[in-house]
């Protein structure tokens, strides 16, 4: 039985323009992994209401999971709740049980509860809130799409109130062997391997280190034996 897909939508300009560096897709991918969920395609987009809902509809219609990252703070420019609400033609508004939370938070900490933060406690009418340790506002799940903050310590924490309640499959496990020979010297040998144990995912990434130029090969699957079997074989072959 294969595991279930998942996709991962970033969105935000200051990632496509340089400014800050995207850390939560490697985070994901790592956590993916344990579950036994396939990560298999990352979007990355700008705040743009339009493209945000088309990417939306498209990776919810294409994979069992969507996570998305980025655009559900307080300012003008976070829009992604609105969009992945116009993606699933849902009503939005701000949530009493939204408000509530922001509502005690803001109390305890002795801060307003103002227009611009009110903006968090907007939700769609049919989601489920997604907890959030860190500051409060939460993220929401609908249907098969996941919102989360772009923070990376409020996304990881949004992630751990996820991931619990996914069903994951076999986790993927990897094996790595340096071979120190040029990928065109590897190819050949390399993509008969490949075919003869074809339920592995098998990748070449070349190095060069002191003139000295190879590869390392990665293969990924659920079963240990065949990876091990995969290994011995590679050895044979480049011995």
């Amino acid at each position: 039985m294969q595991n279930p897909t998942a996709a991962m939508v970033v969105i935000g300009d200051e990632i496509l323009s340089g400014r800050t560096r995207d850390a939560n897709m490697h985070f994901l991918a790592c956590e993916l992994t344990q579950k036994g969920i396939d990560l298999k395609e990352v979007r990355v987009i700008s705040d743009d209401a339009s493209i945000i809902t088309e990417t939306v509809k498209q990776v919810a219609g294409s994979y069992d999971h969507v996570f998305t990252s980025g655009g559900i703070g307080p300012t003008h420019d976070d829009i992604t709740a609105d969009c992945v609400a116009a993606a699933f033609g849902q009503h939005i508004d701000v949530r009493a049980d939204a408000r509530d939370l922001l509502q005690a938070h803001y109390d305890k900490t002795g801060r307003e509860l103002n227009e611009a933060r009110l903006r968090m406690a907007r939700i769609p009418d049919d989601a489920t809130l997604i907890e959030n340790p860190i500051s409060i506002a939460p993220g929401f799940a609908i249907e098969n799409v996941y919102v989360m903050a772009g923070v990376p310590s409020v996304f990881k924490a949004m992630v751990a109130s996820v991931l619990p309640g996914l069903t994951g499959g076999a986790p993927l496990l990897s094996v790595s062997e340096r071979i120190e020979r040029g990928e065109g010297d590897i190819a050949g040998p390399l993509a008969v391997l490949a075919e003869k144990y074809s339920d592995l995912s098998i990748g070449s990434y070349p190095f060069q280190d002191n003139g000295l130029y190879g590869a390392n090969i990665v293969a990924r699957g659920t079963d240990q034996a065949q990876l091990d079997a995969f290994v011995t074989n590679l050895k044979k072959v480049f011995a």
